[in-house]
């Protein structure tokens, strides 16, 4: 709308009364808004202002010339040329003027005030008239300083980008942050100064605040020159998009070493739990490196080989894996073929001879040009590996492997807390190798010497004897208990249980010296059951072996009348031992208590010993145990033997061998705690034949007889 002329110019005359209102309207709202009109005749050079202007100016209508250099007397002589520049644009091109520019009033103070109007032009395009306005825009001014002021004192980076997407501000920690200084930056295109940013989320983030109104907030990467991540907050305002950022590289890179940390913690106990589920319950060397190399990759490298030098010194690959599940196949076919394609110089093979680490910067120019041509070529360059770390398994100064670590072209090189986690991992599997082998060796020493003390027991005419024995200690593989069965000259089968005080190898020991008395008293014809243990505590007393047991001595005798009967007397005395229990044909258990308990062996050498009897009827079964069957942490021995008692009476019907292994298997499930010896006997009917399953009756010789 074209400025009022200034009151001294308006025309005289009656207007219309809606006329005379809506120009009282718009001159309340002039002057509320504080606004001042000018009109200057390009022609006669006349400058026509209204009284705001003059006030604003600091003349009065008097003194006002009604001439341009009245007009820039009062401005500021640094502003003076750009705001005549900013005029003469306008009478130029016959267009609009916007300046901004200081008055200098005749008392010291200074004002900004903002000048806008329009050229007019006539027939012939040349300007006649200049129209315009203007207001104080100090106020503002002010607050846009003080706005300033506190951005540029800001420790986070700011800046704001007009409608176009050019930058129209930037604040000093902009600038360092991103590394340009602030004259090429403002009026500059954000695309064109930082082209790594279109089609990325900084794009798509900054264009979908401008369209949604909503700010945004993320976190993005931005490439060289830059390299670096920044988390974002972007929000639209009217002029366009303004943007808060922080540098937040450090925090990244601190939570990616925080990530890559945990992940090589929980890659060692991962490590560590399948060495010990595979070496120490299975002893299974190359599903132990299987799960190693599942758990280093892809935390250690993108694909591993695990390499392992067996007991007679021979070298094999014998697990890998690959964090790209189609590449799983190709990596263990390479391992079939590496090691008998390569040279004597290569990385693993030189790593397995110094039991040193070796690092291969270049494992394409290291290794591919000593391959022979064919497959395993092939192989290689389909799994491109960049950079490889091998690394021996040595444990105890003895080498027993290697684990190959191997990168392949783009990915992450490895750093110095990646080389120190690997070492720890080849450190652990050497060390548990070591063990498992150590275990391997004593397990089968203690199986001979196990073998060597519990022998086999006889086959006795129409009788049947099975023995089971199952250690708590697995390192040893033997304990305190024990068992035996023999014949004396006369014939009648000896049976004894016992269980020594300890689990250990001391205990094994002693129970071997205690199962030697007991089988050189309890061989000679006529020793009751009762004899022979009076006899062994004496023993132990006088050899001062300073030890206790519980020992159960049994004796299955028949005479000719008992043969023809069909009946068996089962006579036997016990120290202090679990009760043993007697199967009768018709399924019922029986537990053959005495009369009272008595002492172990070891406690007293003079302690009474008794004997119990009783007349069996065949077929029955006779069982022997010790108390790591029936008893537990979790479990008295009364309950124990009341379910070994269900038990039996369940499994009644199975051939002797399957009894013993399901009672076993129903009482100790998850494996023994205590050791356990059992010694069961079948007193087959004699009016038939020798089952099958007993096996040939083999009854040993007995010298003089």
């Amino acid at each position: 709308m074209r400025p009022l002329p200034p009151r001294s110019a308006r025309e005289e005359g009656p207007p219309g009364a809606a006329d005379a209102a809506q120009r009282l309207r718009l001159e309340l709202a002039v002057e509320a808004a504080g606004i001042g009109s000018f009109d200057w005749d390009l022609v006669t050079g006349a400058l026509d202002w209204d009284d705001r202007l003059l006030e604003l100016f600091g003349y009065t209508r008097e003194e006002w010339s009604g001439r341009i250099e009245a007009f820039t007397a009062r401005l500021h002589p640094d502003d003076v040329e750009a705001t005549m520049a900013a005029l003469q644009h306008a009478i130029d091109t016959c267009g609009a003027y916007d300046a901004e520019f200081r008055v200098l009033l005749p008392s010291g103070e200074t004002y900004w005030v903002r000048g806008r109007g329009r050229a007019l032009c006539d027939e012939g395009g040349t300007a006649v008239r200049l129209l315009g306005a203007g207001y104080d825009t100090t106020s503002a001014r002010a607050a846009d300083l003080h706005v300033a002021r506190v951005l540029e004192a800001m420790n986070e980076a700011f800046f704001s980008l007009d409608r176009d997407w050019r930058f129209s501000y930037v604040n000093r920690r902009a600038e360092q942050v991103l590394d340009r200084p602030r004259g090429e930056l403002v009026g500059g295109n954000v695309w064109e100064l930082f082209p790594h940013a279109v089609g990325s989320d900084f794009e798509t983030h900054y264009r979908g605040a401008v369209a949604t109104g909503q700010e945004r907030v993320f976190e993005a990467y931005y490439p060289e020159p830059l390299d670096a991540w920044y988390e974002v907050r972007a929000w639209p305002t009217p002029d366009g998009l303004s943007v808060y950022f922080l540098d937040v590289t450090e925090r990244r890179q601190a939570e990616t070493m925080a990530r890559e940390g945990a992940a090589r913690l929980r890659a060692l106990a991962e490590i560590s739990a399948a060495m010990v589920d595979q070496l120490g319950r299975v002893q299974d060397e190359r599903a132990a490196l299987q799960r190693v190399c599942e758990a280093v990759i892809p935390v250690f490298a993108d694909w591993a080989i695990a390499t392992l030098i067996d007991e007679d010194g021979r070298t094999h690959d014998v697990a890998s894996w690959h964090a790209d599940p189609a590449l799983r196949a190709t990596t263990a076919r390479y391992a079939e073929l590496r090691l008998v394609s390569l040279q004597d110089d290569a990385p693993v093979l030189r790593a397995l001879q110094s039991g040193q680490a070796l690092t291969v910067d270049d494992v394409g120019a290291a290794i591919r040009q000593t391959l022979p041509p064919g497959e395993v070529v092939e192989l290689f360059d389909r799994l491109a590996p960049r950079t490889a770390l091998t690394l021996p398994m040595t444990a105890h100064g003895r080498t027993m492997g290697a684990l190959s670590l191997y990168r392949s072209g783009g990915g992450r090189a490895a750093d110095a807390d990646d080389v120190a986690a690997a070492r720890e991992v080849a450190e652990r599997v050497a060390l548990a190798l070591d063990n498992a082998r150590l275990h391997d060796q004593q397990r089968r020493l203690a199986e001979e010497l196990q073998r060597s003390m519990l022998t086999a027991p006889p086959r006795p005419d129409h009788a049947q004897v099975v023995v089971r024995y199952l250690p708590a200690v697995e390192a040893a593989q033997v304990g305190g208990d024990w068992y035996d069965a023999f014949l004396q000259p006369g014939g009648a089968t000896m049976l004894v249980i016992g269980d020594v005080v300890g689990h250990d190898i001391a205990a094994a020991a002693t129970m071997g010296q205690l199962r030697g008395l007991v089988r050189g008293i309890a061989f000679r014809e006529g020793a009751s059951p009762s004899t022979v243990l009076s006899d062994l505590d004496t023993a132990v007393h006088g050899l001062e072996m300073d030890t206790m047991a519980t020992a159960i001595v049994a004796r299955i005798e028949q005479d000719p009348e008992q043969r023809a009967a069909g009946t068996t007397t089962l006579r036997w005395s016990n120290a202090g031992h679990p009760p043993p229990l007697l199967l009768h044909g018709d399924g019922t258990v029986e537990e053959l208590s005495g009369a009272r308990a008595e002492l172990m062996l070891g406690v007293d050498p003079d302690a009474r010993r008794t004997d119990s009897v009783v007349t069996v009827q065949r077929p029955a079964t006779v069982l022997l145990y010790t108390d790591g069957l029936v008893e537990a942490r979790d479990q008295l021995l009364d309950e124990g033997i009341a379910a070994l008692r269900e038990a039996l009476v369940d499994l009644a019907d199975r051939p002797l061998e399957e009894l013993c292994d399901g009672l076993l298997a129903r009482l100790r499930p998850h494996g023994v705690a205590d050791d356990v010896a059992l010694v069961a006997v079948r007193l087959h009917p004699e009016d038939r034949p020798r089952p099958p399953e007993a096996g040939p009756a083999h009854v040993p010789p007995v010298p003089g007889a």
